[in-house]
């Protein structure tokens, strides 16, 4: 069999990638259990925080790399939890407003400490952090702009 040294699993960037995807997600998993959030609802509060202003839902999902069929029932989920409130766009009704209420905005603050806490014993320093963010960034940029329209 001949080798194919593109092929050996120590050269692929899909699987790194994957696992430490999959252990950051279940680290946060397990501190948003401790407040009845899911990973999806976090991001989706983080992505509506940082606005400071409405969200439609196509933004939130721009935001987060989600199409509408998953993000409404997270949605859903967050406004029967009282998080965030949905409403009709006045300058455009097919348009859908989320934004946090006055609940979602105290949840911020009992959860401030969950990313310091998540990356506790990643054995990553803070500057190897931002490095990785910085060349996650730069993937999900070069991904979507390679993208099929």
């Amino acid at each position: 069999m001949t080798a194919q040294p593109q092929l050996a699993l120590s050269a692929q960037l899909c699987l790194p990638l994957y696992a430490a995807a999959r252990g950051v997600t279940r680290r946060y998993t397990e501190l948003l259990s401790e407040v009845g959030l899911t990973y999806p609802q976090y991001v989706t509060m983080l992505a509506l925080w940082d606005a400071d202003v409405p969200l439609t839902v196509g933004e939130i999902g721009e935001r987060l790399h989600l199409d509408s069929g998953t993000l409404t029932p997270v949605l859903k989920r967050l406004e029967s939890a009282g998080y965030v409130a949905r409403r009709r766009d006045t300058a455009d009704e097919r348009r859908v407003l989320v934004e946090p209420t006055p609940e979602g905005e105290r949840l911020r603050k009992s959860i401030a400490d969950v990313p310091e806490r998540a990356w506790r014993g990643t054995g990553l320093e803070l500057e190897d952090a931002k490095e990785l963010r910085r060349l996650l960034d730069q993937l999900l940029h070069g991904l979507d702009a390679s993208a099929p329209a």
